[in-house]
């Protein structure tokens, strides 16, 4: 279960007292997995140091492929499609970075994932950094060998570009699909530069090609300054429920993801969080920062508010770490994207 443990030259009667009721656990019932699974349980920083061992999401194994996996992380490392400040395409290495701070366990909502799902980190997709739209077709293409294998895919950006194909492969498995989307902005702008591709586009381009059901999209967290005064009218008459930050100020969000719930019902729900939902004094490596965003507390009750629903992805995007001098804003990143493998379609929670 623990293999590396089993080498370590400090090892006391209590740890190995741990290691037998680690392994009694793990070959229960309630534990196993189907035949020819096995489950992959990141190693305990009581018995590895964190900072040892070649970065991957959590420590988890790395694997070439999702075969076999119920669910996986993957990086999109590409930021060409970004407005101002550079570096997303540096976000998913650094997340994975301060993912060794994770642990195996979510200790506010008792969620085991790593004993419900087999899980391992399948590495970055081969973006083409010269060309937006050749790597666009890459991501696209990566995807629909990822959903081939029925692996929910949990991504690290990167830019908000990269949700547009990976949409269009979701929604070739599963039809249009509702969108739980966090952001500061609400990447609807239609030409940008004379682009139709950025990350200001994303989601008018989902809507043009029918990979959205429009009724079934919820976008939370939007502020800032604007290109007209009702910055939002274009999403609101095409049936998109806009929830301004001014809306979440001073208040838990719980009660609003219950509404939210109740309205996807059975839909296939794609999450979509953009880390500069978030207030800047939060979340400061990022390239478009806004004023007066969400809490740390807020994004985690957005994220949990989604169990129950019928999710077939997740991506958490515009990490930025040269303007991340902390290393904080990829360590919200990484436990959100925690938070996220724990609301996934059959998670054991104790």
């Amino acid at each position: 279960m623990f293999p590396c443990w089993n080498k370590l030259s400090f090892k006391s009667a209590a740890v190995a007292n741990f290691l037998s009721l680690a392994s009694q656990r793990a070959l229960t019932p309630s534990r196993a997995c189907s035949p020819g699974k096995s489950f992959n349980i990141p190693p305990s920083a009581e018995f590895e140091a964190r900072v040892s061992g070649i970065p991957t999401m959590a420590k988890l194994p790395y694997r070439e492929s999702a075969d076999g996996l119920d669910a996986a992380f993957v990086g999109v490392p590409i930021d060409t499609g970004t407005s101002n400040r550079p570096g997303a395409r540096f976000g998913p290495r650094q997340i994975r970075v301060e993912s060794a701070l994770l642990r195996a366990y979510n200790s506010g909502t008792n969620a085991a994932p790593y004993e419900s799902l087999v899980v391992a980190d399948i590495g970055d997709v081969n973006v083409n950094l010269y060309d937006l739209k050749d790597s666009l077709r890459r991501i696209r293409e990566a995807y629909r060998k990822i959903l081939a294998t029925g692996c929910i895919p949990l991504t690290m950006g990167g830019d908000h570009t990269i949700t547009y194909p990976i949409l269009q492969s979701i929604a070739e498995k599963h039809g249009p699909v509702g969108l739980i989307h966090v952001d500061a902005h609400t990447d609807t702008s239609d030409v940008v530069l004379g682009e139709k591709f950025s990350h200001a586009t994303t989601f008018r381009r989902c809507l043009e090609e029918g990979l959205l059901s429009p009724r079934n999209v919820v976008q939370i967290g939007m502020r800032g300054t604007g290109y007209s005064a009702d910055a939002y009218e274009w999403n609101r008459i095409k049936g998109f429920r806009v929830i301004p930050a001014e809306e979440c100020w001073h208040k838990s969000l719980a009660p609003l993801m219950l509404q939210i719930r109740d309205k996807m019902g059975s839909t296939p729900v794609y999450l979509s969080f953009d880390i500069d939902a978030l207030d800047p004094g939060f979340a400061p490596g990022t390239g478009t920062p806004e004023i007066a965003g969400l809490t740390p507390a807020q994004a985690v009750e957005i994220i949990r508010g989604c169990r129950r629903m019928k999710l077939v992805g997740c991506d958490l995007v515009e990490v930025s770490p040269p303007y991340d001098t902390t290393g904080n804003t990829a360590l919200l990143a990484a436990n959100l994207l925690f938070e996220m493998l724990c609301v996934l379609p059959k998670v054991k929670y104790y």
